[in-house]
């Protein structure tokens, strides 16, 4: 007769336990595990590009209160303010090739950190009607591109130290299996989500709360503290980097010389400019990238290549607008310290999701893990929609609990999305990063994936000029919401499912 061992009434059986400590390794103990002192200079540097957020609220009631440009104009102005992101291979040229003062990647943090302190205070001073010199509308977009321009430069020297950071070679010099450093890449990039991510969830309520007690320019002003942050970091970085290469004056010089293109279109009343310049952008980080990519082996080529279509894809998707910003404030009777809280539990729950999936997203493939953002994305989107059309007077009657309460919910289930979908692809990026060109390859292929934000950009103002939301009419916003869900649903997921198998 075998002999058996019942388990204890109210105990965990011994597999219970396996399976507790199995969850506890792999998922709430695994990013702690693999912190390590070299990766904080540069997860500081994205904490504080999350931490800039302590302006967002202040800066979006700005604009409603004291600007003249309606949805369509701030969608068309989030074009032009997402290209710099698209010319990150100049700079990715800049921190490889050309060090400053002996610093290939301290003083660029530096540089960027003035850039975004300029943008601050110009903000502050065209809030305190101090600057004098240019229009409210004027001095928000030349304060938001310096903002743009800091956070760029700082976001190529960060991306560059994610791939310098994991050692290739083991104590004893010899090369470590590729799966472990692909791991260890991997869990770079969650921890610099996750650093953004914190940074994000540290200033959400305080920014809710600084809009609502502080003025305009004050919040502004107060914001100043953020690129100290980023400096800080950087200072405690204990070495620079030994990888140097000629300056490859293809990149460079395209970036510099589609750089003056841009400007050039932007300021010469060029009909269409906003899409001359985004076909024009394309070409040209297609090029480069098939420049840089030339030495890697053709299979891992097209892996990369259908990965980034189908990142594309999912990133190129039409927002709303502002119109739903307005009339939250408007029709629903949203404030300030609200959208503090919104924000606020948005970050929390988006550092969990990171925080407990961390194996997932650094060893599932990434059409998989896209695939049901995707899905999860658009059914958490229903809420919104249901809000314009009386959702919460339904809610109310049956459930005791309205707007508030529904919005709340809707931001922590929804928040995690964009933050999630980025780590499979940068960790492949990290991966495959070139000796001595590391800078310059994540410049390239992030400008190919903010190019994909700016046909979402593109795409909402297109759908803002079919649909029109001004400040206090809002009748055609129900028809916008159903359809820049649909066509974000439809888009990806068709993309996903043509191109899965090839990934």
């Amino acid at each position: 007769m075998s002999e058996t061992t019942s388990a204890v009434p109210g105990e965990p059986t011994p597999a219970a336990e396996t399976r507790l400590a199995t969850i506890w390794r792999d998922n709430v103990a695994r990013p702690v595990r693999a912190l390590k002192a070299a990766y904080l200079p540069l997860l500081m540097v994205y904490f504080a590009y999350g931490a800039l957020g302590i302006i967002d609220v202040a800066r979006d009631m700005w604009i409603k209160e004291s600007l003249s440009l309606s949805p369509a104009e701030l969608a068309g102005i989030g074009v032009w303010l997402s290209l710099p992101w698209t010319i990150k291979m100049v700079f990715g040229q800049l921190v490889d090739s050309v060090p400053l003062f002996g610093s290939q990647r301290r003083i660029y943090v530096l540089i960027g950190a003035a850039f975004t302190a300029s943008g601050l205070v110009t903000l502050a001073g065209a809030a305190g009607g101090w600057l004098a010199a240019l229009r409210p509308d004027q001095a928000y977009v030349l304060g938001a591109l310096l903002i743009v321009l800091g956070a760029v430069i700082q976001d190529v020297v960060a991306d560059a130290m994610s791939s310098e950071v994991v050692e290739r070679v083991d104590a004893a010099g010899n090369p470590r299996p590729a799966g472990e450093i692909r791991a260890d890449l991997g869990m770079v990039q969650v921890l610099g989500r996750l650093a953004l991510g914190i940074g994000i969830l540290s200033v959400a309520g305080l920014s809710g709360f600084l809009a609502q007690h502080f003025t305009r320019e004050q919040v502004f002003l107060a914001g100043l503290a953020i690129p100290l942050i980023s400096v800080t970091g950087i200072l405690l970085y204990r070495g620079e980097t030994a990888e140097r290469r000629p300056l490859d004056w293809r990149i460079l010089g395209g970036g510099i010389g589609f750089g003056a293109f841009v400007v050039a279109i932007a300021l010469g009343g060029v009909p269409y400019a906003q899409e001359v310049v985004f076909a024009g952008s394309m070409t040209v980080v297609v090029a480069m990238l098939h420049i840089v990519t030339r030495d890697i082996d053709p299979k891992t080529r097209r892996s990369i290549l259908f990965a980034s279509v189908i990142i594309f894809a999912f990133r190129a998707t039409p927002g709303v607008g502002d119109g739903y910003f307005w009339w939250s404030l408007d029709v629903l009777k949203f404030d300030e310290a609200f959208y503090g809280v919104l924000r606020q539990t948005g970050a929390i729950i988006a550092i969990a999701a990171m925080w407990l999936f961390s194996k997932q997203l650094t060893e599932y493939s990434v059409p998989s893990v896209l695939f049901w953002i995707a899905v999860a994305g658009t059914i958490l989107s229903l809420p919104n929609i249901g809000l314009f059309y009386g959702l919460s007077g339904w809610t109310e009657a049956h459930f005791g609990f309205g707007a508030r309460t529904i919005a709340v919910v809707d931001a922590a289930t929804s928040s995690p999305f964009a933050q999630l979908s980025m780590i499979p692809l940068l960790t492949l990026v990290a991966y495959y990063a070139p000796e001595g060109r590391r800078a310059t390859w994540f410049a390239l292929m992030a400008s190919l994936m903010n190019l994909a934000l700016v046909a979402g950009q593109l795409q909402t103002k297109y759908l803002n000029q079919v649909f029109t939301v001004g400040r206090g009419a809002y009748a055609e916003l129900g028809p916008l919401l159903i359809t820049a869900t649909v066509i974000g649903f439809v888009v990806p997921v068709t993309v996903i499912l043509m191109f899965r198998k090839r990934v």
